[in-house]
């Protein structure tokens, strides 16, 4: 396993719209694997593999890990099949959008569809911060990001503080 670099905004490789992938290999596997270890070290709770340059519709997942202990999960090709009407708002971050925070407005409740990590396809409902998560995650799938879903304002001001913050740490 090997930690990848994170790609933060406006790396124009985040716009992309990823791929389905065919099959669930060990090269896969790997991806995952890396993408998981990449996501602790951040630390963070999610990661679309677009976030380190693979386009391909995988996403990693621990809600636990910042607990003490780790649960992975994994989803590869995820569809959401229902999203409910009631929408939660919920302060969102992103591991591509560092110490940027805001509040996005989400379906309450999702059913989903994936292939796990053994290549099982899986149908469950998220609800709560898996619903918020999973949502955010899927929207790296189609090169959307949080902030997309504030203001022109809110977005620009957000890049630019990013876009700073990357120059000092580059100077230093």
């Amino acid at each position: 396993m090997a930690i990848r670099d994170i790609l933060v905004v406006p790396d124009a490789r985040l716009k992309t719209v990823s791929a389905p992938v065919a099959v669930v290999d060990d090269s896969l596997r790997a991806l995952m694997d890396d993408m998981l270890e990449t996501m602790y070290a951040a630390p963070g709770i999610g990661l679309a593999a677009i976030q380190v340059g693979e386009p391909v519709r995988v996403i990693v997942m621990d809600l636990d890990h910042r607990d003490g202990e780790r649960t992975p999960r994994y989803f590869v090709n995820p569809e959401i099949l229902w999203a409910s009407e009631e929408t939660q708002p919920y302060e969102e971050g992103c591991l591509s959008v560092p110490d940027i925070y805001d509040e996005v407005e989400r379906p309450a409740q999702v059913k989903l569809r994936y292939v796990n990590y053994r290549g099982e396809t899986i149908e469950e409902d998220a609800e709560g911060i898996f619903a918020v998560c999973i949502q955010h995650e899927m929207d790296h799938l189609d090169g959307v990001l949080f902030i997309d879903h504030l203001s022109r304002l809110k977005r620009d001001r957000a890049v630019s503080k990013v876009k700073k913050a990357t120059r000092e740490a580059d100077a230093a």
